[in-house]
């Protein structure tokens, strides 16, 4: 488990790769900046090395440019995938300034937010994988307020109901182990869980 905590914001990530292999096809990305947080999950078309090699250019693409808005580094990301097997890939980014929380995805990398602790955010993502193909995104952004959770995961990750998983648990941790509780080992599997706390 990789662990942020700060004035404005509390995460957890969990990874696991298939049962058998050695590597996880899935790559995540976390950066916590004064003003803002950006956070990304990658799903490599099948899994492991193969799969890994192109996940990984996310994590390379957004360590080097994650100023950049969410549509300019998931182009970049994209017109690296030429030649590459594909992935699915999400990116949130948190403005901690203006109070807004935006997500980007392609393919089926999913997010939640519970909002004001009662309305549940579900963006839909776009169909489809980065390939290096031009590619239509549909970037979103919602406001936050202070005790806001978020959780994102790849399709390793099956919650029956994210909804009473992110009500019921009390707390980021426990939402964390009752995702964690829930995993098989038959798929990579990637998800983190953010508490916006300012």
């Amino acid at each position: 488990m990789k662990e942020v905590v700060s004035e404005d914001l509390e995460m957890r990530i969990f990874q696991q790769a298939k049962s058998g292999n050695k590597e996880c096809g899935d790559t995540y990305f976390s950066l916590l900046e004064e003003n803002y947080f950006i956070c990304a999950i990658a799903d490599g078309l099948g899994n492991g090395p193969i799969a890994r090699q192109s996940s990984q250019i996310i994590q390379t693409i957004l360590q080097e440019y994650h100023s950049e808005t969410i549509d300019e580094l998931l182009y970049r990301c994209n017109e690296y995938m030429v030649g590459k097997r594909g992935a699915a890939v999400a990116i949130v980014k948190v403005d901690f300034i203006l109070k807004t929380i935006q997500y980007s995805c392609v393919g089926n990398v999913r997010f939640y937010m519970l909002h004001d602790r009662n309305k549940m955010i579900y963006p839909l993502p776009v169909m489809g994988y980065l390939s290096g193909r031009p590619q239509k995104l549909n970037t979103q952004e919602y406001p936050y307020k202070k005790g806001d959770t978020f959780l994102m995961h790849s399709d390793g990750v099956y919650i029956r109901s994210p909804k009473s998983a992110l009500t019921d648990s009390g707390c980021l941790y426990g939402l964390y182990k009752t995702i964690e509780e829930s995993i098989a080992s038959g798929d990579d599997a990637t998800f983190i869980v953010g508490n916006l706390l300012s």
